[in-house]
């Protein structure tokens, strides 16, 4: 339902959703579409054969956690509207820089700007949703907007194939440089502001910095962020080197977007099944299952890649073990990703609004620098993958248990 104390929107409830699944696949759409074009990049910015292009994924997800600590805080302070131009401004500035880099670390800047930016759309989206809607009413939005979030993933690979098959990786930019202007005029021409100034509070660097001290002397907030910065962390690792698996290592560059795509319906099928489930056996159960199950998976597929006989396995059977493999695990996964979050926020409800931003970049600046790690290992074997998984499956599984004592 339509909370009680929130003026009415003139947009419809399908358009209102709709406005809210665009501007939250961005970051999506930010980072998938541009997985097929890592290749291209290297050889234009003369890094090819290294794991340099990996950092074009890595950069971004490091801004857009960085710049999660400040939106939520700004938002409450000066509204819903000013903080989302802001972050579309600098993701615009952002996307022209990467445009026009002619090198790697200008393109980098790019992508940590861009990431900076989409924060802004990324964390205010949700308190606009939380301005307007409570209950189940919320619960309704949130589970629309999260099925585009899914589709996304499994879509963009291909929109960046689809454009690279009739211009060079810098029209991905241009594509999103496109999608960003009509995202945030419609946004402007069509919701008005949702956070009145009755409702707002000062800004205070000194309540926030008390609001970070107690999250991270809090047992249970640290330990899940570390826990969740952790599995994201492999799942970076997956994304910076997930096209040169599919290139070099089982020579699939032209299938990858597709395969990419089932992989990501895996999250999804994850996200449903764990909607049914939460309710039944706790957050902390699933998750501590999940993760069992991760690691175990994760340390026994290691295992037989290390052994001689599966250095004599030909290219098709190694990758139809792969795939299966990366269904089982993007499937638990995505039991974690929400779950984890929710565990984190759950002593937070006195401090939700800032407690969301600083989860939320804790989470990602723990993820970032893992994820890193991973994926410059890749050796033209998917050996250095599966064992970040295992590693740090492994290393959340005490995480957790630190977090619930």
């Amino acid at each position: 339902m339509l909370r009680e104390d929130a003026t009415r929107p003139d947009i419809s409830f399908p358009e209102f959703v709709a406005l809210v699944a665009a501007m939250f696949s961005l970051v999506a759409l930010s980072i998938d579409a541009m997985l097929p074009a890592l290749a291209e990049i290297a050889i234009s910015m003369n890094v090819a054969g290294t794991n340099q292009a990996q950092l074009v994924v890595a950069m971004m997800l490091f801004g857009l956690g960085i710049g999660q600590l400040f939106y939520g805080p700004l938002s409450d302070s000066y509204g819903r509207r000013r903080p989302i131009y802001v972050g579309f401004a600098v993701f615009l500035v952002g996307s022209i820089i990467c445009l026009f880099a002619d090198t790697m670390p200008g393109l980098l800047t790019g992508r940590f700007i861009q990431g900076l930016g989409v924060a802004g759309a990324r964390i205010v989206t949700v308190a606009v949703v939380r301005d307007l809607f409570e209950g189940r009413a919320m619960a309704r939005v949130m589970s629309f907007v999260m099925t585009v979030f899914i589709l996304v993933p499994a879509i963009a690979p291909m929109v960046g194939q689809g454009i690279l098959l009739f211009a060079g990786w810098r029209a991905i930019f241009v594509a999103l440089l496109a999608h960003s202007l009509v995202v945030l005029i419609w946004f402007a021409i069509r919701l008005d502001e949702t956070h009145p100034p009755e409702r707002r509070h000062s800004l205070s660097l000194r309540r926030n910095w008390r609001a970070t001290v107690e999250i991270i002397r809090n047992r249970q907030s640290f330990g899940y962020i570390v826990a969740a910065g952790l599995i994201f962390g492999a799942f970076i690792g997956f994304l910076s080197s997930v096209q040169q698996i599919f290139d070099v290592t089982f020579d699939r560059k032209i299938e990858f977007p597709f395969w990419f795509a089932l992989m990501s319906l895996a999250l999804g099928a994850a996200s449903l099944t764990n909607a049914k489930l939460v309710m039944r056996f706790g957050m902390q159960q699933l998750s501590r299952n999940a993760l069992y199950i991760s690691a175990v998976v994760s340390t026994a597929f290691l295992i037989i890649l290390l052994l001689p006989i599966s250095q004599s396995l030909g290219a098709i059977p190694q990758f139809v073990m792969f795939m299966a493999y990366m269904m089982v695990t993007f499937f638990f996964f995505g039991i974690l990703f929400g779950n984890l979050n929710a565990l984190a926020m759950e002593p937070l409800g006195h401090i939700a609004g800032i407690g969301a931003s600083i989860v939320g970049a804790g989470t990602s600046i723990i993820s970032s620098p893992l994820g890193v790690i991973v994926g410059q290992q890749f050796n033209g074997t998917i050996i250095p993958l599966v064992a970040g998984f295992a590693f740090y499956s492994m290393l959340s599984i005490w995480a957790m248990k630190w977090a619930a004592k």
